[in-house]
């Protein structure tokens, strides 16, 4: 036996795809330790818990974790309901941190703060595939690893408002008006946008969600504006297919969206970019460039950033990483991801061939894994981990038959703020159109799909 293999493997995250990779290693019997930077599993999902995702339950649910759990006596939720973040975690998450199999390894309050090889450096190539991997703790501890899995997500680093990739001037001596993705606008954070004007930047799902809770807000708040700002010049994939969506939830999003905007309860600027912010007199000046060139200023009290996230893979500097130089995803994930080819249901289904960097036994997956890419869906991580796992147990086979069923109109999260049964918080229709991913790989005829925007916030923080 490989000394290595009394090692165990390093999931790093105690998110949805971190613990769906525990449920994965703990059926195939190898040794593992899960290292979460929180308290809780689902810790990134739980600051998202106000929000209904678009995919219902049976998307949501990785098979070997529900296997897990069905042996457990777990009384599943209906598959075609909508969940929560919360239920997500509260239904799911944590009873399946809570089993036998997997709670004595899951540490809490272990916030990884590098991972390199032991006595080596990024430099030093003799002997590295049979060395072990050293991941260092923020609190010094470290532990010997045979492999590492990074589910850490990308929840902690959100893209920054300036239209360059670099922060807009000034962005940083805003900070106490500047608000994450996803505020709970009607309900904990509600005091900071009622009677308020609220910019709200960004094209994705995030954004709508928000804008949906600020115009209902609006109607019972008094004085409550609200401004949306997109650097496109149509909301049109935003708005998406409405009454054609092939899930019900995102096109009744879109159409609520497009109706408060029609309506001038949203004010909506289009071909816009955050060039400068300043504070003024307790509220922020805002100054924004056109396409065109021109210029103006938009003084608000709050400014949502609902503009994506990008991945950190500083922990990993000591490692031999091969990553894209437009994604930050692994060179051969990153074409089969791109937002400009693919939205969340066009993705292919990928796994540790796609995932492999030249440092061997290193993968990262889940969201943190689509570097910038907005294309991310729990099943699609739930599919990446079973692939890593079963290569990690040796059975190629098995690693290499990558298959995936998602809704054609694949997307991320959506709201629940309808009442009725056909709105945002109703279910999927148990008719809608599902599609079997195609074959990976370039040769998959991949590339010459129709673009669709998405924001995905599934993973990160202390998850993945």
């Amino acid at each position: 036996m490989n000394a290595l293999d009394t090692l165990p493997v390093v999931v790093v995250g105690a998110g949805p795809t971190g613990l769906a990779a525990a449920a994965h290693l703990y059926e195939r019997g190898l040794p593992f330790v899960v290292l979460e930077a929180c308290d809780t599993p689902g810790a990134a999902v739980r600051q998202w818990g106000h929000v209904r995702v678009f995919s219902p339950w049976r998307y949501n649910v990785d098979p070997a974790a529900r296997r897990l759990l069905d042996e457990a006596g777990w009384v599943a939720p209906d598959p075609q309901a909508l969940p929560s973040g919360a239920e997500l975690v509260g239904d799911y998450l944590q009873p399946l941190a809570e089993l036998p199999q997997l709670k004595p390894h899951v540490r809490y309050g272990a916030r990884v703060g590098a991972i390199s090889r032991l006595g080596l450096d990024r430099l030093r190539s003799a002997g590295r595939d049979s060395t072990p991997f050293l991941v260092r703790l923020t609190d010094g501890t470290e532990v010997l690893a045979r492999a590492v899995i990074d589910a850490s997500g990308t929840w902690d680093t959100p893209n920054v408002l300036g239209a360059s990739g670099l922060p807009a001037r000034g962005e940083a001596d805003v900070a106490a008006y500047l608000e994450h993705a996803l505020p709970d606008v009607l309900g904990a954070d509600r005091d900071r946008f009622a009677g308020r004007h609220t910019l709200v930047v960004g094209a994705g799902h995030s954004a709508a969600n928000t804008l949906l809770s600020l115009a209902e807000l609006a109607a019972a708040a008094p004085g409550t504006e609200v401004t949306w700002a997109i650097r496109t010049t149509s909301p049109a994939r935003t708005y998406g297919g409405g009454d054609a969506d092939a899930l019900p939830a995102r096109g009744a999003l879109g159409s609520r969206l497009r109706e408060h905007v029609d309506a001038g309860r949203i004010r909506l600027l289009t071909g816009f970019s955050v060039h400068a912010l300043t504070p003024a007199a307790g509220r922020v000046v805002v100054v924004v460039r056109h396409t065109d060139g021109g210029e103006e200023s938009v003084t608000v009290d709050r400014v949502v950033a609902a503009t994506g996230f990008r991945p950190d893979h500083s922990i990993a500097s000591e490692l031999r990483l091969d990553l894209d130089p437009v994604m930050g995803a692994t060179r051969a994930l990153a074409p089969l991801i791109d937002p400009n080819e693919h939205s969340c249901g066009t993705v292919p289904p990928h796994g540790v061939d796609e995932l492999t960097h030249p440092e061997r036994g290193y993968y990262a997956v889940g969201m943190k894994s689509y570097g910038r890419a907005p294309t991310f869906l729990m099943a699609t991580g739930y599919e990446q981990v079973r692939s890593v796992v079963a290569a990690l147990a040796g059975d190629w086979a098995a690693a290499r038959d990558v298959q995936l069923d998602l809704p054609e109109t694949g997307v991320c999260t959506s709201d629940a703020a309808a009442s009725t049964g056909d709105g945002c918080c109703g279910p999927a229709a148990t008719t809608e159109p599902v599609g079997r991913g195609l074959a990976t790989g370039l040769t998959g005829g991949l590339l010459s799909l129709v673009a669709v925007d998405a924001a995905g916030q599934a993973g990160g923080c202390c998850a993945g």
